[in-house]
């Protein structure tokens, strides 16, 4: 069975102890990381829009965070973009929908 995805880091030890195998792996380099996360978001995010349950949630952030940190930006620097693009832009809080534009 080929899977040729990245997983989480217990992941090879538990199929080990799940299947009584120990399956093939490597460790990425950077360029095959990072794309092998952007991968991993876009599974999530189906995974998430599928299940729509809060262990897929988690695992979004889990990657979010991933991601943030192999661009060398940790959880607090995060926040604070978030923050600031909150100030400038708002954040989702009153549900408004853009239906379209006049001309």
């Amino acid at each position: 069975m080929e899977f040729n995805k990245l997983v989480r880091d217990k992941i090879p030890d538990n199929w080990n102890s799940k299947y009584g195998k120990n399956p093939k792996t490597h460790i990425a380099d950077e360029e095959e990381f990072y794309s092998k996360l952007k991968e991993k978001l876009l599974e999530e995010t189906r995974e998430f829009l599928k299940e729509d349950s809060n262990d897929e949630l988690a695992d979004l952030l889990e990657i979010v965070y991933t991601i943030a940190s192999f661009k060398h930006i940790n959880k607090e620097e995060l926040e604070n973009l978030r923050k600031s693009k909150e100030q400038r832009s708002g954040a989702f809080k009153k549900r408004i929908i853009l239906e379209n534009s006049e001309d």
